[in-house]
């Protein structure tokens, strides 16, 4: 009798968690058993990024001193600016952001200390130099001049100003705020497990986030929100829209943005993010994505049963922000260190090597012949 194969590890059970769920008695994604929808609502960023690594929501003492600890981190070595400067120009984001995190894994003096205490110290430290080094790259490969970061900023604000100068109305910030929120964290998806995978070795934290980097980097996983706005662009007008999606569906052609391996009627992230993405394009006055986004939509549901997931509304939310299409999933990265982070933590405290078995499909035992005689 056959091993039973499950492709993709789908269904099977490989750990426990304590940092996510997806509940489906409230029908929501849940950080710590909060729903993530009121997270979005009563908090801002920084007290999700703290719940997630602390287990709990922070206090104003708590939160103070964790805010002040992160903006002191936020700068990067001299070392580290002139690896940025001169990386090509050309180089996707994601790269960028890999290799930097690597870079700081080989500066920081306590890489090798894989201690409770070290891992949540090195933990802040990416998560507060990663948007850095991001913005830096986002800058020189436009010909403009780095801008540091600066610490009476929130974390939002900061990657704001640190991108393009300044900082937006407070609606837009909210809105990338919230992005940041559904994005923080999302139980043992492909590039979570990544992490824990290269964690069950006793690896670091920096080669295990790095790892988890590249994994996001997919279009299947995080690069799909970058994919939703190629989509877009292909459309071009809502116009165009019901042929150019009709036809992709006729074609069986994947269209990115729709369904997910968890969620099988909605993903429960999406109404709060299509609510500021309504709310971005108003302010930008700008309602041509919004039409398409609804027409795309429509159809997908009608022909398919398929609903949405969080990068189809994220996408063109980024994309009226201002933000370079290849930048969409690095801001998933620096979002999602937090949920990295702290299941890196949870492998350790826990641990067991994950080294699962494969069936073997290859040839039957072969004698070696000389080669004389092949």
């Amino acid at each position: 009798m056959s091993d039973e194969i499950k492709k993709g590890l789908l269904g099977i059970v490989v750990d426990e968690t304590e940092v996510s769920k997806v509940m489906p008695e409230i029908n929501s994604l849940t950080y710590r058993g909060y729903a993530a929808q009121d997270l979005c609502e009563y908090c801002r960023f920084e007290e999700v990024a703290y719940l997630i690594l602390n287990k709990d929501l922070p206090n104003s003492i708590e939160l103070k001193k964790f805010e002040k600890q992160e903006k002191n981190e936020r700068d990067l070595s001299k070392n580290l600016y002139d690896i940025i400067k001169h990386m090509p120009k050309k180089s996707h984001p994601m790269d960028v952001a890999r290799t930097a995190v690597s870079v700081m894994g080989l500066e920081d003096k306590e890489t090798s200390d894989s201690s409770p205490e070290a891992n949540m110290r090195k933990a802040l430290r990416i998560f507060s130099k990663t948007p850095t080094a991001l913005a830096a790259f986002y800058r020189i490969r436009k010909g403009k001049k780095i801008i540091k970061p600066k610490k009476d900023l929130t974390f939002a604000e900061n990657f704001f100003y640190m991108c393009f100068g300044k900082v937006p109305q407070k609606e837009i910030v909210k809105a990338f705020d919230v992005s940041l929120i559904l994005y923080a964290e999302h139980s043992f998806n492909v590039s979570t497990f990544t992490a824990r995978t290269i964690t069950s070795s006793l690896s670091d934290i920096h080669g295990a986030i790095t790892g988890a980097i590249a994994s996001l980097k997919g279009p299947l996983h995080g690069g799909a929100n970058e994919e939703v706005m190629h989509m877009m662009n292909k459309i071009k007008k809502p116009e165009n829209a019901l042929k150019w999606i009709n036809d992709a569906l006729d074609n069986k052609d994947v269209v990115m943005g729709f369904g997910h391996r968890v969620y099988k009627s909605g993903d429960s992230r999406v109404p709060t993010m299509r609510e500021y993405f309504g709310k971005v394009a108003k302010i930008k006055k700008d309602k041509k994505f919004e039409k398409i986004y609804n027409i795309v939509e429509k159809v997908m549901i009608e022909r398919k049963d398929i609903h949405p997931n969080v990068d189809y509304p994220t996408g063109p939310t980024y994309h009226l922000m201002g933000f370079d299409t290849d930048f969409f999933t690095p801001i998933f990265v620096i979002s999602r260190i937090t949920g990295w982070s702290a299941h890196i933590m949870e492998q350790h405290a826990a641990n067991k090597l994950i080294r699962p078995l494969a069936s073997y499909k290859g040839s039957k035992h072969r004698k070696v012949l000389q080669l004389n005689q092949r």
